[in-house]
């Protein structure tokens, strides 16, 4: 019987992280000798982020065809996501007033970080649209390329007939990248173990109790918010069975867990919900990668836990006021935050700013931030396969049939 890739990649996991804790007396030879190797694995998938999101943009916006239709999908698209984060940020700051991370630790020495300042709002809506579509392509701005991808998808349906060579085009390309994805994710067990193996090795033992508190918090949230709002959601506009859901999503869970990179993962979440969760093309080509870039529960969730445990290292305490403030901001924010790794924690120096908390404090996250940004991506893709399980559902889009054949 062949083993499937769920589970090969599983044991790439397990592997790295007995290797790590083997290694934690010498962290410099996972980094050195192993590190690479995770790093070739993400560079490969980094290499088809651009050409995939374009491509199935273009042929998710121009399949849906009704313009009427493509403003009310991307509205409520938009609305979901929106919403989860909300709540997501919510969770956190719940979980960190009673967990209180940051309780019993107190700042003995200044520590400093580089602050990265964010844009005005109105230059980040006006970035939005791109003066230069291929500079956009070049560097990968994503939320250039979605919006540059969605005015062709809907050009080329008002084309009609003469539009069909260049989404011709696209289909194919869209079908080329996903060959590409289907041969780069066989290698994924192999990338697996050598990004987990430095993590361990590096941060196993040597955490720090109330580090290990955060991390217990986010990890928390992230189980919760997805058992609740994510359950919530698929059973009641899918009528969906949330564990049917979750055994369908949990290759691209497995691997947004070990590649922390909500982008990277796209192919994966795109082909576990079509394949296992019966959504069609036109919904996931245009809803994931939108999710991709544009929500971040999980990211969300992590600001609200954070945001608490530096305002409780440094005796501070955060009114209602405060941490709507912070709720507000993490969910507005999200939608300029990236899907790669590490773009989270630039976006928590946003949160701190809002509430007038030490950008000093973020250092501390810094050390654990890839454990923390393994459950935040994790609740991020999980999400974008929840809303558009819900969206399929909603335009008669979701083959429940199709996908319960397909083994898991």
């Amino acid at each position: 019987m062949k083993m499937k890739l769920t589970t090969k990649i599983f044991i790439g996991l397990m592997v790295g992280i007995v290797a790590g804790l083997i290694l934690g007396g010498s962290p410099e030879i996972a980094t050195k000798f192993i590190g690479p190797f995770g790093t070739l694995f993400l560079n490969l998938i980094m290499m088809i982020i651009v050409p995939l999101v374009f491509s199935s943009l273009i042929v998710g916006a121009a399949s849906i065809g009704d313009i009427k239709k493509l403003g009310r999908v991307g509205g409520k698209t938009v609305g979901f996501y929106l919403a989860t984060t909300a709540v997501a940020v919510t969770i956190g700051l719940i979980l960190g007033n009673l967990i209180q991370p940051g309780s019993g630790m107190v700042m003995l020495e200044e520590v400093t970080i580089e602050a990265r300042n964010a844009p005005p709002l109105v230059e980040t809506l006006l970035a939005i649209v791109p003066r230069n579509p291929l500079q956009g392509l070049v560097n990968g701005n994503m939320l250039q390329i979605i919006t540059f991808a969605l005015f062709l998808g809907v050009a080329i349906t008002t084309a009609g007939e003469k539009g069909k060579p260049v989404l011709n085009f696209f289909d194919s390309l869209a079908e080329i990248m996903y060959k590409i994805t289907a041969f780069i994710m066989n290698l994924a067990p192999y990338g697996v173990f050598a990004l987990i193996t430095p993590v361990v090795a590096h941060n196993g033992p040597a955490v720090l109790w109330p580090l290990a508190k955060v991390i217990a918090a986010v990890y928390i949230g992230a189980i919760l918010h997805s058992i609740i709002v994510y359950s919530s959601i698929v059973k009641v506009f899918a009528k969906m069975n949330p564990l049917r859901f979750f055994k369908g999503v949990s290759p691209a869970a497995a691997v947004a867990f070990s590649t922390c990179s909500s982008a990277g993962t796209l192919p994966v979440t795109i082909k576990s919900c079509r394949d296992n969760l019966g959504v069609s093309n036109s919904v996931s080509s245009f809803v994931l990668p939108l999710g991709a870039t544009i929500n971040m529960d999980g990211t969300a969730l992590y600001q609200g836990v954070c945001a608490l445990f530096v305002a409780q290292i440094y005796g501070l305490d955060l009114s209602i006021a405060q941490q709507v403030s912070i709720i507000l901001t993490a969910t507005l924010a999200s939608i300029g935050t990236a899907g790669v790794p590490g773009a989270g924690f630039i976006m928590l120096t946003m949160v701190l700013t809002s509430v007038g908390l030490p950008l000093e404090g973020s250092a501390l996250i810094a050390g654990i931030d890839r454990i923390l940004d393994m459950a935040r991506t994790t609740v991020n893709v999980v999400g974008d396969s929840a809303v558009a399980v819900a969206i399929a559902a909603t335009e008669n889009e979701l083959n429940v049939e199709e996908g319960s054949k397909v083994e898991v």
